[in-house]
């Protein structure tokens, strides 16, 4: 008997003028500069013979905006997804990485720490942004299930999704490249996550994430 094979492509939203200046989004709703349209455009031709059977995207517009580039592509509708967001940051939204560490050293050293439990008062912590994001890949794969399906997200969203396929403990630091416009592939078989590819780039991609 032949196990069902469920692909997932996920991509980074393209280049944000806050991610060129290092600044910490979260759930704010910035758009795409130039350069993240050029991406978008760069990735949909990179994926445009790829048989996608649906397109998820978080309902940010950075996100959305460049599954909508890449879906044309397909003629598929882009699905928004509250799952795929990024992660609430609370009161480090809006500031640069930099302003964030020099007014809330002691929050900014457990954020860059990895700890699990901070949530920066009114935000999301990282166990419960991790829960978040799982729910929905799992739900997506449920749902297309021994499909291909693209899944247009965020850098923290892709951060967990590689967590997922890998076994790297949350708390463990990042050593692996998250770009904008990034294309990685995880796969489901058997209600197992493996890592197919990551972070393969049409073009330069900003990863000004921190570890």
């Amino acid at each position: 008997m032949s196990v069902s094979i469920t692909r997932i492509c996920l991509v980074r939203h393209g280049e944000t003028a806050w991610n060129a200046d290092r600044r910490i989004q979260g759930q704010i709703d910035s758009p795409l500069n130039e350069i993240g349209i050029g991406q978008a455009h760069a990735a949909a031709r990179r994926l445009s013979k790829v048989p996608f059977t649906a397109v998820y995207s978080s309902d940010l517009q950075r996100a959305r905006r460049t599954a909508q580039i890449i879906a044309a592509h397909h003629a598929l509708p882009v699905q928004l997804h509250g799952g795929l967001r990024e992660r609430m940051y609370g009161k480090f939204q809006g500031l640069t990485y930099a302003e964030a560490e020099q007014r809330y050293p002691r929050a900014y050293k457990r954020f860059h720490d990895r700890d699990p439990r901070e949530n920066f008062r009114s935000g999301e912590s990282l166990e419960e942004f991790s829960r978040r994001v799982q729910t929905a890949l799992c739900a997506i794969a449920e749902t297309q299930r021994g499909a291909a399906t693209l899944v247009v997200a965020h850098g923290g969203v892709l951060d967990i999704a590689y967590r997922l396929a890998t076994g790297l403990p949350l708390t463990a630091p990042r050593d692996f490249v998250i770009s904008n416009a990034g294309v990685s592939w995880i796969a489901q078989a058997d209600g197992r996550w493996r890592l197919q590819s990551w972070n393969a780039m049409p073009i330069a991609g900003l990863d000004e994430l921190p570890g």
